[in-house]
């Protein structure tokens, strides 16, 4: 399994995102360690979540997707072609859970990594900080990370001290 996440070279110091800047990759960080924990097999058991249930794989897949939907708005932001973030957040999830519904473990991890580094890409060539690109950031980045970093921990911790079958 591979988990290089050093592909994109830092940002300027007095970028207008440096905080979040930083909070992303600590977050991101984390999360690579704790999914590197598990074998490619463990990333596939249900339970992340239940009802509906998940696995690591689609917690992966669901950062991913949001990762690669933010960097697509701030490609937007950088051309001029940016229309606004009115949507519904539930409807987008499910839509976008469903895109990566039965890929492996491979292809989710990925894609959430292709994305991380187009949308840091996209990030550090923004020149300034407006609110929409602060709210894509959010939902992307440092802060959608937090949401799931404390139930990643834990389901790490429950799958690490199962026996081995």
């Amino acid at each position: 399994m591979t988990h290089d996440s050093r592909a994109v070279p830092a940002p300027p110091i007095d970028h207008p995102f440096a905080a979040e800047i930083a909070a992303e990759s600590t977050g991101w960080h984390e999360l690579v360690a704790l999914c590197r924990e598990l074998t490619p097999a463990e990333c596939l058991v249900p339970g992340y979540y239940r009802d509906p249930d998940w696995t690591v794989r689609d917690m992966i897949a669901h950062v991913g997707t949001w990762l690669a939907e933010a960097e697509t708005q701030l490609e937007r932001m950088r051309a001029g072609t940016y229309e606004g973030h009115d949507i519904d957040v539930d409807t987008l999830n499910a839509q976008l859970l469903d895109a990566m519904q039965g890929q492996p473990w491979d292809v989710a991890w990925i894609q959430a990594n292709a994305a991380r580094t187009m949308m840091l890409q996209d990030w550090y060539a923004l020149a300034e900080r407006t609110d929409e690109s602060a709210w894509w950031i959010r939902k992307a980045g440092g802060d959608h990370y937090a949401e799931h970093l404390g139930r990643l921990r834990d389901w790490v911790g429950e799958l690490v001290g199962r026996p081995p079958r």
